[in-house]
């Protein structure tokens, strides 16, 4: 699986994160993140985040 993150870790990038599973599956619920934001708490203890979708507009990035 993808890097994932426990909700109330810090987002490293803006962006859609999904929701997954225990076991790697996939729930298709996603919330946007801004960058070193938490992640929102999930609805079942377990639950992960996977980045699917970055912010594409350059904010925030370090040249």
């Amino acid at each position: 699986m993808a890097n994932s993150y426990k909700p109330g870790e810090k987002a490293d990038r803006s962006g859609q994160y999904e929701i997954v599973g225990p076991r790697g599956g996939r729930t298709g619920i996603e919330r946007t993140v801004v960058k070193g934001e938490p992640l929102p708490p999930t609805q079942h203890s377990g639950q992960r985040y996977i980045m699917v979708d970055p912010t594409k507009n350059g904010a925030g990035r370090k040249n």
